[in-house]
C-alpha cells in the first residue's frame, strides 16, 4: 500500500459557478481557475498521482493546455484514475477535508462523496469528505476563496 497527499487553493471569481467534489451549488459564487477549478477534486487527483508515483495535477493537466480549459475535474478525476491503474494500482481510499468560510457545505457533503466513489469506482464508505473554516484567519479566513487538502491510498493490483 502507498499514501499521497493533496493540496489545492482558489480564490473566487464571480460568474463561474461553484463546483465542489463534482458537485454544483446553485446560486454560490465560483472558483477562478483553468478547468472548473473544483478544489477538492483537484486535491483528490493530487493525492492519488502522489501515491502511485506519478507526479502532480500539473503534470498531467497543465493549466496552461488548452484541452483542459473549462474541463470538467470529474473527467480529470477519471483519467488519473485509468493512469493509477495503467501503473498498477487501484485505490483503496481517500479522505479529504474543504477548507471555507462559504458556503455552509454539510447539506452538499454525502452528494460530493457519493459522487467521488462513483467515479472511482469504488465503495462511498471508502470515501471521506469533511468541512472545516479557518477561523477567520488568513485569505480563506476571510472568504477570498476555498482550499482542500486529501489523502489518498493505493495498493498495487493482484
Amino acid at each position: 500500500m502507498r499514501a499521497g497527499i493533496g493540496y489545492d487553493i482558489h480564490g473566487f471569481e464571480e460568474g463561474c459557478p461553484l463546483v465542489l467534489g463534482g458537485v454544483e451549488l446553485a446560486g454560490e459564487t465560483g472558483l477562478a481557475g483553468h478547468s472548473d477549478a473544483d478544489v477538492l477534486l483537484h486535491a483528490i487527483i493530487d493525492a492519488l498521482f502522489g501515491a502511485a508515483g506519478l507526479g502532480d495535477i500539473g503534470q498531467h493537466f497543465p493549466p496552461d493546455d488548452p484541452r483542459w480549459e473549462a474541463a470538467s475535474s470529474l473527467d480529470l478525476l477519471a483519467r488519473t484514475l485509468a493512469l493509477v491503474r495503467e501503473a498498477g494500482f487501484e485505490v483503496g481510499n481517500v479522505d479529504a477535508t474543504v477548507i471555507a468560510e462559504r458556503p455552509r457545505l454539510a447539506p452538499h457533503l454525502a452528494a460530493m462523496r457519493e459522487r467521488i466513489a462513483e467515479v472511482l469506482g469504488i465503495d462511498a464508505a471508502r470515501v471521506n469528505v469533511k468541512a472545516t473554516t479557518n477561523e477567520g484567519i488568513d485569505a480563506i479566513g476571510r472568504g477570498e476563496g476555498i482550499a482542500a487538502m486529501a489523502v489518498a491510498v493505493v495498493r498495487e493490483l493482484a
